[in-house]
């Protein structure tokens, strides 16, 4: 299989760039792996935000997380790349990616939540 496409949706570049060192690094190896088809090592589904999001689970002291979508023939797109402070997903990352997926459902012409 060829190596999709990355596509980065709104600040989750720069959110990426401000992890430290070590979390980069493992985002970007976990980021890779998905656009090999393969899956990345420590994930979950994250059907609250949409059908065929998966959370990066990055954990190199303080822990990150990455929200991307790789269902999508075209490419793979990270939603959301954040800074995990508590056990329970904040409602503000789970809103800035659940937007994000919706804005780029609308732009393919489909369903937008």
């Amino acid at each position: 299989m060829p190596e999709k496409p990355l596509i980065w949706l709104g600040s989750s570049r720069q959110d990426v760039k401000a992890f430290p060192a070590d979390a980069r690094r493992v985002a970007g190896f976990q980021l890779w792996r998905i656009q090999l088809g393969l899956p990345p090592n420590d994930w979950k589904p994250m059907t609250s935000v949409g059908p065929g999001v998966q959370e990066i689970r990055i954990c190199t002291g303080p822990e990150h997380r990455v929200f991307c979508i790789a269902r999508l023939a075209e490419a793979v797109y990270v939603l959301h790349a954040f800074e995990k402070r508590s056990r329970k997903t904040l409602r503000q990352d789970l809103e800035i990616a659940r937007n994000r997926l919706r804005l780029l459902l609308m732009a393919r012409g489909e369903q937008g939540g």
